[in-house]
């Protein structure tokens, strides 16, 4: 039989909500702050790389490469853990939210380098030498021509993809990162209750339901008409 006051005072407490909820409101803030900084350094790393590696200057493109699929094939938190617990033996120091940042950053931008380089080949070779017979250098062909059609392409996947990935923001509470997860989590420890965890996943469910119907837009709005 199903104890109701027993679910209710041990996952939906409302006196633990009201204690715990300033303290979750505090790593809000620290999750969106985040998850926007992963956005747009990720994207605009992944495409910067993706422009250097259309060059096709054979060197540069190995090390990219190897870098790209270094990061795609990393877990996140291998990558956290390593930012913030190894490189302080380099001399080197990075915060939690910095180390979580950079990690992030880096995942999103190796993923989207090749969404946008997927983007780029997936244009026919007849508009770079339309471009280039209008008299463009190799370069403003890219930039004024083949870009554009490219991305409007990766679009859909792109934001996909960046959903994914900064939802990880959560594995930022391995290194006492004071997002909503390690807020929820200890909060959740110090009261002997699970109201605060559940605090926290309804803040999830505000923070990506609006990205995720974004995300069903834009994939409607430039797919292809069947």
């Amino acid at each position: 039989m199903i104890d109701i006051d027993r679910l209710i005072f041990s996952f939906f407490n409302l006196k633990i909500a009201e204690k715990y909820l300033p303290l979750i409101v505090e790593g809000v803030a620290t999750t969106i702050s985040l998850g926007l900084a992963v956005i747009f350094t990720g994207i605009l790393v992944g495409l910067l790389l993706s422009l250097l590696r259309s060059q096709q200057i054979k060197f540069i493109n190995f090390f990219i490469i190897i870098l790209v699929d270094i990061c795609r094939s990393l877990p996140p938190l291998v990558l956290i853990i390593l930012f913030y617990f190894a490189l302080p033996y380099v001399q080197i120091s990075m915060s939690a939210f910095t180390s979580t940042w950079f990690a992030l950053s880096l995942v999103l931008a190796a993923f989207s380098e090749e969404i946008f380089w997927a983007g780029i080949l997936s244009i026919p070779k007849g508009q770079w030498e339309a471009a280039r017979s209008t008299g463009l250098s190799s370069w403003r062909a890219l930039m004024y021509v083949i870009l554009p059609q490219a991305l409007k392409l990766t679009v859909a996947p792109l934001t996909s993809r960046a959903i994914a990935i900064t939802k990880g923001t959560a594995l930022g509470s391995v290194v006492a990162l004071h997002e909503v997860l390690n807020i929820a989590s200890s909060s959740s420890s110090e009261a002997g209750n699970a109201t605060p965890l559940i605090m926290g996943a309804f803040v999830y469910l505000i923070i990506f339901i609006p990205f995720v119907m974004f995300g069903r837009w834009v994939e409607s709005h430039f797919s292809w008409k069947r």
